[in-house]
């Protein structure tokens, strides 16, 4: 590997792109059990209530503030990509992912705040 191959990957915007394709592969691991839980509303309500009973500990909250994070980052990382496909891009788009980072970050920690509160 050369060094400039390196210096490449420790640049913000490939770190952004690292930090987006493992947010949607997060979310996509996610989905089945989401789908699961929503099935089992509409079929056993019993069930649900005790799964919903579980959700109130701590560790699935902070589960939860993962969750919400990733959404948020992916979803900031999905308009980073498509500002550089559809907007003329300039040297300011390494603050602008770091933006959405930080915004993404404290969406979820204003959601991490109220699942606590």
């Amino acid at each position: 590997m050369t060094m400039v191959a390196y210096k490449n990957r420790a640049h913000p915007l490939w770190l952004a792109y690292i930090v987006h394709r493992l947010s949607g592969l997060f979310l996509a691991l996610f989905l089945p059990l989401h789908f699961w839980v929503l099935a089992m509303a509409a079929s056993e309500p019993g069930r649900l209530d005790g799964f919903l009973r579980f959700t109130e500990y701590g560790i699935v909250k902070a589960a939860e503030f993962g969750l919400v994070f990733g959404l948020a980052i992916h979803m900031f990382g999905g308009l980073r990509l498509l500002a550089l496909e559809w907007l003329p891009w300039s040297a300011p788009q390494k603050t602008l992912a770091a933006a959405a980072a930080s915004a993404s970050f404290l969406i979820a920690a204003l959601f991490l705040m109220r699942a606590f509160g």
